[in-house]
């Protein structure tokens, strides 16, 4: 079973400038994570784009789910910044894919060293191999169906909206 990890930014990816304070974007850290955490699964990354998800466009949507289509792959982990997964989530959804597709984040970037970028990227391999096919997001140790999930800005946490 081969998984595609599909990264588009997102403070999961996110680093820090000491001098500035602000944080930016180099390159993904999913390939140091996944040797970090001695993963045996057979996986291919590929970076989509490495943006903050507030600045994500439908046309960037559409980039994901295009991938998401002609990819050989029928497991697909997609890192995402929190702010608006769902709605890539649900972007995704209604295009009724024979694929299990996960999206998964971070609410702290992986540099941090402190991130829940870690435990989230395990969940979504874990996830991924044993969901029917269909748009989740996972996070915090749970998923949700792309069209029963939002984010609560006052907590942090995803939720289901039943």
């Amino acid at each position: 079973m081969r998984i595609k990890i599909l990264v588009t930014g997102g403070t999961f990816d996110k680093e820090y400038d000491e001098l500035s304070g602000r944080l930016f974007f180099k390159d993904t850290h999913v390939p140091e994570i996944l040797r970090l955490g001695r993963c045996n699964l057979q996986v291919q990354v590929r970076t989509l784009m490495m943006i903050d998800s507030l600045e994500m466009t439908d046309a960037d949507r559409d980039i994901i789910l295009n991938h998401c289509k002609s990819c050989a792959e029928d497991k697909i982990v997609i890192t995402h910044g929190t702010d608006t997964m769902e709605i890539t989530a649900r972007h995704l959804g209604m295009a009724h894919l024979s694929k299990t597709i996960v999206l998964t984040g971070a609410m702290v970037p992986y540099k941090f060293g402190s991130s829940d970028g870690l435990f989230n990227l395990g969940a979504a391999l874990a996830f991924v191999q044993t969901l029917p096919a269909g748009v989740y997001v996972v996070m915090n140790g749970r998923y949700f169906a792309w069209d029963n999930v939002r984010k609560n800005k006052s907590t942090g946490m995803f939720e289901s909206l039943t």
